[in-house]
Order: structure tokens, then sequence, then C-alpha cells
């Protein structure tokens, strides 16, 4: 049984050095699309699943491979940043814009503070030839049905019913601390 965390542990570890690897080494490169695939196809070696033509921005952030799947067709553009310690699924035909956050994780709250609990993580799903539009945030637990917009600045979370659009701009207080 320790053979076996510590063996997940460094696997976790040699992917995340593979993810920074990719970015140092292919970040100076132009943000043309067989460029962008090349990078993406450098991703897709740690990652659970991926499928043709997955294109990277050079600017942006993939972190916890093992736990993203990725379909054909799929953009990620610049300044995104994806973080999975749980899973997170894109399906194909999936265009994600500049400055999006996908984390599947979030803090806890515990003692007064957010700093050091985590919670269990949720899966994310975007569903077949969705947009996510600039400055958007989607949190853990969200599902995006195929064909969605979700327009840009919004906080994603919950279910999102196919072939919508979606936009959220104002935040409001759901529960005090």
């Amino acid at each position: 049984m320790v053979f076996l965390e510590m063996y997940l542990t460094m696997k976790k570890r040699i992917n995340l050095l593979w993810s920074y690897l990719v970015r140092i080494l292919l970040i100076w490169l132009p943000d043309i699309p067989i460029i962008m695939r090349f990078r993406g196809w450098c991703y897709s070696f740690g990652m659970a699943s991926a499928g043709y033509n997955f294109q990277v921005a050079s600017s942006a952030e993939l972190r916890g491979l093992l736990n993203i799947n990725i379909g054909n067709n799929v953009y990620v553009g610049p300044n995104t940043y994806i973080l999975s310690r749980g899973l997170i699924s894109i399906e194909s035909d999936v265009l994600i814009a500049m400055n999006v956050v996908i984390v599947d994780c979030n803090h806890g709250f515990s003692l007064g503070s957010f700093r050091f609990t985590h919670d269990n993580p949720k899966p994310i799903e975007i569903g077949f030839g969705s947009w996510i539009a600039a400055n958007t945030v989607i949190v853990a637990g969200t599902n995006i049905g195929k064909g969605c917009l979700i327009g840009a600045g919004s906080v994603c979370s919950g279910d999102y019913i196919e072939n919508t659009t979606y936009v959220t701009s104002k935040p409001s207080i759901i529960k005090r601390n």
C-alpha cells in the first residue's frame, strides 16, 4: 500500500514537471495553428486522453494533466489556466478564449480561515461545440451542456442546459461566513 502511494505521488510530480517543461520550452514559439497543435500534442503525453487538433496558446497553463480529458478540435486561448485535482472533461469542438480559469477544486473554510483547508474536487464537464468566452471562471462541479455560449466575464457554477447562451456579470451574496 505504501509503495502504491509513493508511485502515485511520483507520477503526479513527474506529470507536473512535464507540464512545466512543455510550457517553458515552447512559450517562445508564435501562436500559429501548427505550433499550437504541436504544443497540444506535447501536453497530450501527460493527459488522460486528448483528441487530434488540440491547440494550446503559448501562455496557457495546464496543471493536473493526468485528470484532463480533451476531445478533438479543442482550442485553449492565451492566459487560460486549467487546474485539475479530480476530473475535467472537455468534449470536441470546444473553444476556450483568453484569460479563462477552469479549476475543479476549491478551498474550504475552517477555523476562520480559507488558507489551508481544501474541499474535495468535483468534476467539470464542457459539452461538444461550446464556447467559453474571455475572462470566464468555471468552478468545481460545473456541467456545461452541448453548444452553450458562456458570455465574457461569467462565473459558472452548477448545470447549464445545452444550446443556450449564458451571461453573468453581477455577483450576489449567497451566504455569510
